[in-house]
């Protein structure tokens, strides 16, 4: 009897020992296991670090190269003030955007890029019942004139701010119904654009009221440019003779002091007067030539007398 209990003590003790020694590499493999963990963990993170820092390295280069020639200075978005320094950039950007403007000796702006055009989200940020994050515009000298608006050249709702490095004095008519505005419902309408850059000129180095302005930016695909005339499009279609009607008379403003407002120019018009050789088919050269700016999208009363071959909605992209 004394030998069995002691076989069964012997075996119980070898068991237990299995046992013990079964928790002890399982605890070590949880051990090394988490700790592998971790050291992948760390690496990532470390991985992180450094495209972070290449990205941001690559970023500050290409800033540098950019800025280069200019002072980077910082100008609080809402400031309405109408005064710029000369040989600056600033970034006029809403929020996080990274809109850049510069301008040159004379303290004109001159040309703002952006890589990538966000639109505004007033859902998430703070802005006014007319779609503004600002109560006012910058008050840059010629604005005060009755024909002329403060014309924002990256608009509120591709997310522009207000100071002076993105307002110019901006024929009245263009800015709420033509080209300009244009322009922003074509960028609005594709969700946003990329490489956007604004080109603005002036007829000397006294003024800051622009005499023409250049926008290229890429939508859908589809690299587009835009140049026209700091001017009235009415006027200029109707001395064209594709209104039907006379040149509005400038001088004289509405009660309110601000130019009569009419219709877009995409609700109608005469095709016969863009449709020179009388084919039936307007063609890019036709309707340039009689004023339009490329491109014309399909809800603009051109677009069904031309041929979208690539059945974008869009003809001279």
């Amino acid at each position: 009897m004394a030998a069995e209990k002691e076989v069964k003590e012997k075996a119980a003790a070898e068991e237990l020992a299995k046992e013990k020694e079964a928790q002890e590499l399982a605890k070590k493999e949880a051990e090394e296991k988490a700790k592998a963990e971790e050291l992948a963990k760390q690496k990532e993170a470390q991985e992180l670090a450094a495209k972070e820092k290449a990205a941001a390295e690559a970023a500050a280069q290409l800033n540098n190269e950019r800025f280069a020639g200019y002072e980077l200075i910082e100008v609080d978005g809402g400031d309405v003030s109408g005064y710029r320094e000369a040989n600056v950039v600033v970034d006029i950007g809403y929020g996080d955007r990274e809109y850049w403007a510069f301008t040159n000796e004379y303290g004109q702006l001159v040309r703002v890029i952006a890589d990538e055009l966000v639109l505004q989200d007033d859902s998430s940020e703070p802005v006014t019942s007319s779609g503004r994050y600002y109560s006012d515009e910058a008050k840059v000298p010629g604005v005060e004139s009755d024909l002329l608006d403060e014309g924002h050249v990256i608009a509120d709702s591709l997310g522009g701010v207000s100071n002076a490095y993105n307002i110019t004095p901006q024929e009245s008519t263009l800015n709420r119904h033509g080209d300009q505005a244009y322009m922003e419902k074509v960028i609005r309408d594709a969700g946003g654009a990329t490489n956007f850059e604004a080109i603005i000129t002036y007829p000397d180095t006294e003024t800051q009221i622009p005499s023409s302005y250049q926008y290229t930016y890429t939508v859908m695909g589809n690299e587009v440019v835009d140049t026209f005339d700091n001017v009235n499009p009415d006027e200029v279609n109707a001395s064209l003779g594709l209104t039907g009607g006379e040149p509005a008379d400038s001088s004289s403003p509405t009660p309110e002091s601000a130019p009569a407002e009419s219709a877009p120019a995409n609700t109608g018009g005469d095709v016969s007067s863009v449709d020179t050789n009388g084919n039936g088919q307007v063609t890019i050269k036709e309707a340039e030539a009689a004023g339009f700016s490329m491109p014309i999208m399909s809800d603009h009363w051109l677009y069904p007398h031309m041929r979208d071959n690539d059945n974008d909605g869009m003809v001279g992209e």
